[in-house]
């Protein structure tokens, strides 16, 4: 499988924007937890039976005041960081005027002009997943033509593909059941990976620190580099279940 991982520039107001709105983060703490993320995920990849494709979005696809400076240079930096070698990682821009026709994009190009077997989109923000939910996903791909991981508030932190679908708006909320509905009309067959929460929301974020804090007491630790920014942070969970500050 062709785990493909879309990055945006690690920027203040464009990453991880509702949690600064909704929560006590600051602009430049989100972007800290996002680059944190990110190497998670990338490490994860790299860590599984698949190869790895870093969709970076660039000048043409941000809006026009993130548009300045080298947004792929950033992103290949922060790539760099979070693994030890990027000589087998391909990067490549995003191309289309919405996410899901960048995603859509990619997908499509990867199946039908370059006869990748799967491809399997990852998000950038989900730190707890590991080798485990990427190689089960890849093997049920040999199975089934979609499979989906469903992650907190309808989404999605994976959506694997052996076959192209109508990526028109698919990734509107609820794009979990966006995505099987198209599945369903493209008469395709539809499989699902375990859910995982990712940090793009409150709930999903408090979700991912108390299950690193969890993983952590039971000697089991995952998600390295978010768990560290967040005891940096001083991040938990507050008693009426939203995110606090110790």
């Amino acid at each position: 499988m062709l785990i493909v991982v879309p990055v945006d520039p690690p920027r203040e107001g464009l990453v991880l924007s509702a949690l600064v709105d909704r929560t006590p983060l600051t602009a430049s703490e989100a972007v800290t937890l996002y680059e944190a993320a990110v190497t998670d995920v990338l490490r994860a990849a790299t860590g599984s039976g698949g190869d790895l494709l870093v969709n970076y979005r660039d000048a043409e696809t941000l809006p026009d005041e993130d548009a300045a400076g080298d947004p792929e240079g950033e992103i290949r930096e922060l790539a760099e960081f979070a693994l030890d070698d990027t000589d087998d990682v391909r990067f490549e821009r995003q191309i289309g005027s919405t996410r899901a026709a960048r995603i859509g994009n990619t997908v499509t190009h990867l199946l039908e002009r370059e006869a990748v077997q799967t491809v399997g989109v990852l998000e950038p923000t989900v730190p707890l997943v590991a080798r485990t939910e990427l190689d089960g996903a890849a093997m049920s791909l040999r199975r089934h033509d979609v499979v989906l991981g469903p992650s907190s508030g309808g989404r999605t932190y994976f959506a694997g593909f052996a076959e192209p679908i109508d990526f028109s708006d698919a990734y509107e909320p609820p794009a979990l059941s966006t995505l099987a509905d198209r599945t369903a009309d493209a008469g395709l067959g539809l499989g699902f990976a375990p859910m995982l929460p990712t940090i793009t929301s409150e709930p999903g974020l408090c979700a991912t620190v108390a299950m690193l804090d969890a993983r952590a007491r039971a000697d089991r630790p995952s998600g390295a580099a978010t768990a560290a920014v967040l005891e940096d942070l001083g991040l938990v969970v507050g008693r009426e279940g939203g995110l606090d500050r110790q």
